[in-house]
This record gives structure tokens, sequence and C-alpha cells, in this order.
């Protein structure tokens, strides 16, 4: 099954860390990096390749072209974080996989949210890089990210599910 290899794929890598973090943490920073790392890379090619650095009018609305590619990227994020967590790092957690599915979906909303907001700020209020900006926006949203995953969209419920 995928799932295993891929949990055994970090475990791999997992012995040198013991001493400082426990395994979920390491299986976290590990799916969180890699699908943070897959983001920023949707994010550099969206912005650049896809949207031109022109701004995307769909006619009923437009998006300026960093905050284009901040959606097309959390979309695909959104997916793939969600099977990464349930699946490979919260793997305890009894709650039902819909009530998993609507926390998290509140939390990357949550998250989205912040996104937008710093990245308008960086962007066009200090004029910063839009992928620099999105850099440093992604290192502020990881911390609340871990925080509310593990503590709401998939704690281990005291009852059994």
């Amino acid at each position: 099954m995928a799932k295993d290899k891929i949990i055994a794929f970090i475990d791999f890598f997992y012995p040198p860390f013991r001493r400082i973090m426990p395994e979920q943490t390491f299986r976290y920073a590990v799916c969180g990096g890699s699908n943070t790392v897959l983001g920023l890379a949707i994010y550099f090619v969206s912005y650049n390749y896809f949207f031109h650095g022109n701004d995307v009018d769909l006619g009923f609305v437009a998006f300026k072209p960093h905050i284009a590619s901040l959606l097309v990227s959390f979309c695909i994020n959104f997916v793939v974080g969600f099977l990464l967590l349930k699946f490979v790092v919260f793997v305890d957690s009894n709650l039902k996989s819909r009530i998993q599915l609507f926390r998290y979906f509140l939390s990357f909303s949550v998250n989205l949210v912040i996104n937008y907001l710093l990245l308008k700020l960086f962007v066009e209020i200090f004029y910063m890089h839009a992928f620099l900006s999105q850099l440093i926006t992604t290192c502020i949203v990881i911390v609340i990210s871990y925080l509310s995953q593990k503590h709401f969209s998939f704690r281990t419920s005291s009852k059994t599910a």
C-alpha cells in the first residue's frame, strides 16, 4: 500500500531525530515540509509561467497574479496535505474521516486567510517581491497550521469513534 511505503520511507530517516522530537512531529515535519515545497513550487510556476505577473480576470472577479498563484497553490496543497496528515502523520486519530475533513477545511481556510492577508501586506504595502513574501508568510503559517492540525483537525478523541 502506498501509505505504508511512505511511512516506511519517512521512518527510515527518523533514528537520528529520535532524541529531539517524537515520531509524529518528525512525520509532520517531513510531510508538511514536502507539501510546503510543493506549494512554493506551484506558486513560483503559477506566478512566473502561467500568469506571467499579469492580473487574472475571470470576467466576474479579477485577481492580482500573486493572489491567483496563492489560490492555485492552496487548492493542490489542500488535497495533498489532508491525505498526508490523515494517512501518514495523525494515524492514531479516531475522529471520523468526515469530521477530520471538515475540521481540516476550517483550519486550512483560516490559514488561507492569514496567508492572503500577509501576502497582500508584504507585496502591496511593503512592496516586497511576491515569492519572497510567500516564503516569509509560509513560515508563519506553518507554526499556526501544526498547532491547529494536532489539537483540532486530527486530535485523538477521548471516546472511541
